[in-house]
């Protein structure tokens, strides 16, 4: 058995790379920590208005949910913590379900715990492989919607206009109505600050531009009083740390939060996997467990919902300047959410004159990254249905809504798995002249031989295809009738059910009544055991290492005077 240690130190990775800890490896973690808890107060409280909460809760979201996951989590890089996109969902599952502001906020809290009990299951369950519900285009196409959504979600508060929820066409005519309330102040202050930030992000990498542009914003409203003239500003916010409490749980509104708090901790384990193996990649000095990593966010997530934490995951510009700042341990997670913790303590007074306009920049500026036009354009460039699939997603999200979206895209990622696993691939190979080698007939120049007809079947033969199997056989025999042997290349056949061994002896029956040999080439040895176990005692089985072997085999059966099979009764090799 391994000693306790040893197990603890698997459960926490932060505890064994604390064992070989340097005074260089502390500065490196010191310097990010510092850097990214200054950038997280105004993107937590920017991405708190996304999701439709009080600024403090950006921050809230900011603290015991970094600590938590820099003990549990296996990337030494990862910034997690609030994020523009699962701010935007959080909006989605619970302004429908609330009532009031106070209950808007408990089910935000309530979904947080959700979320990270579903993470936890599946991590400790090993299913990290759900994710891949999610297909890279579906997904593609969500984000790059979502950004549109949460880009023009913020104008209101850079014009100085009312609220306006929906899809694309639904803000765009609702802002456009407010034409003439358009608040001129606010309109140039964010002007400001979105040129402020993609300045400082060009010319200065090195200072997060949106811990410039909150500055600029305090003073400037401070010293002019413009707030007096209707720039809407963040006004106070709730001092001290966020208290312990339990997050009111009630069955049914958990019910109807249920759809939401799947696609939402399946999205933030998707992205925050996909960052940290990015990062991982460029490091090399660690390796990502995925099944670890949804443990760790999951128990972030529920740490976080006692102490009032909406969802949170891993951040794509957070994860990056963790990374090239010089992070070396989760230690600097701990320094990020101190500096956040601080804050709260002492210095949200700071923020009463911040403009919302400020905040608004911060997150359109964030959020115009997440518009994948490369993939977009790839997908085309490949002409792959894939195409098809990032579009209905990204259209549906864009003019339906959000969690409309999500759906559509997991359900056309299943639609086309499920397909795909129904009509695989199959084609007539031929051999190449002069070689052993066996290709497409309809690719490359092949040998004519009409007696003979090799077919390959490129997927498991089970339930879902097998049927499918069947026809295609028949199809190619009445298309060519004159042949006398057909060799069935099962070597994409990597597994069989009871479905698929079914038809493929009854494809065998048929072929052999209509006086054709059969030869199985190129068969799996788990694909072996199946068709042997699953034949009757008396049957004997002949399978044949090369295609080149069974046209051989039948070659010679030709030539001493056997012109068919009617069975195949022949010795296992």
């Amino acid at each position: 058995m391994k000693p306790i240690t040893q197990h603890i130190k698997q459960i926490f990775p932060l505890i064994t790379d604390l064992g070989n800890y340097s005074k260089d490896k502390f500065r490196g973690d010191l310097n990010t920590g510092l850097t990214v808890g200054i950038m997280l107060i105004p993107q937590g409280m920017a991405y708190a208005l996304i999701a439709g909460l009080p600024p403090q809760y950006g921050l809230y979201a900011s603290v015991v949910p970094l600590i938590i996951y820099a003990f549990l989590g296996t990337s030494r890089h990862m910034g997690v913590g609030p994020v523009a996109l699962i701010a935007l969902l959080i909006a989605s599952a619970v302004a429908p379900v609330s009532s009031s502001p106070d209950e808007y906020i408990t089910l935000s809290i309530l979904l947080a715990l959700m979320v990270g009990t579903m993470q936890l299951i599946f991590g400790l369950l090993r299913m990290g492989f759900l994710v891949n519900l999610l297909s890279h285009p579906v997904l593609s196409g969500f984000v790059s919607a979502a950004a549109i959504i949460i880009g023009l979600s913020q104008l209101h508060h850079l014009l100085g206009v009312d609220s306006v929820t929906g899809g694309l066409h639904e803000i765009v005519y609702g802002i456009a109505t407010q034409a003439g309330n358009i608040q001129l102040y606010s309109a140039a202050i964010g002007a400001v600050a979105i040129g402020l930030i993609v300045i400082a992000k060009k010319k200065i990498p090195g200072v997060p531009g949106a811990v410039l542009a909150v500055a600029a914003g305090i003073v400037f409203i401070f010293v002019t009083n413009l707030h007096e003239a209707g720039v809407v500003v963040v006004g106070e916010i709730s001092k001290g740390l966020p208290a312990l409490s339990v997050p009111v749980i009630e069955w049914q509104t958990m019910v109807q939060l249920m759809p939401m708090a799947l696609a939402i901790s399946l999205v933030a384990f998707m992205e925050a996997i996909a960052v940290a193996k990015a990062v991982q990649q460029k490091s090399k000095e660690y390796k990502i467990d995925a099944n670890k990593e949804l443990v760790a966010l999951g128990s972030a997530n529920i740490g976080g919902a006692f102490f009032q934490s909406f969802p949170v995951t891993g951040s794509f510009s957070r994860t990056a300047i963790n990374y090239e700042t010089g992070a070396k341990t989760g230690l600097a997670g701990i320094i990020s959410a101190a500096v956040v913790a601080l804050t709260l303590v002492f210095l949200t007074p700071l923020f009463y004159y911040l403009p919302n306009a400020v905040l608004g920049a911060i997150i359109i500026v964030a959020v115009f990254g997440l518009i994948d036009y490369a993939e977009i354009k790839r997908l085309w460039k490949i002409g792959h249905y894939d195409r098809y699939m990032l579009l209905a997603t990204f259209a549906g999200t864009l003019f339906i809504g959000i969690k409309e979206g999500i759906l559509l895209g997991v359900s056309l990622s299943v639609i086309m798995l499920l397909y795909r696993s129904a009509r695989p691939n199959h084609v007539v190979i031929g051999r190449i002249p002069g070689t052993s080698i066996y290709r497409n007939v309809h690719r490359y120049k092949t040998e004519d031989e009409p007696d003979v007809l090799v077919f390959r079947f490129d997927s498991p033969l089970h339930f879902a295809n097998a049927e499918y199997f069947r026809a295609k056989v028949n199809e190619l025999i009445d298309e060519k009738p004159e042949t006398t042997c057909m060799v069935l290349d099962l070597n994409g056949v990597n597994e069989i059910d009871s479905t698929g061994l079914d038809e493929l002896f009854e494809t065998i029956k048929d072929l052999n009544e209509k006086k054709i040999s059969v030869k199985l080439a190129e068969v799996k040895s788990p694909v072996r055991d199946l068709i042997k176990s699953g034949s009757s005692a008396d049957e004997n089985w002949t399978f044949y290492m090369r295609i080149e072997d069974a046209v051989l085999a039948f070659s010679d059966h030709e030539e001493n005077g056997s012109k068919t099979e009617y069975t195949i009764h022949l010795d296992t090799k």
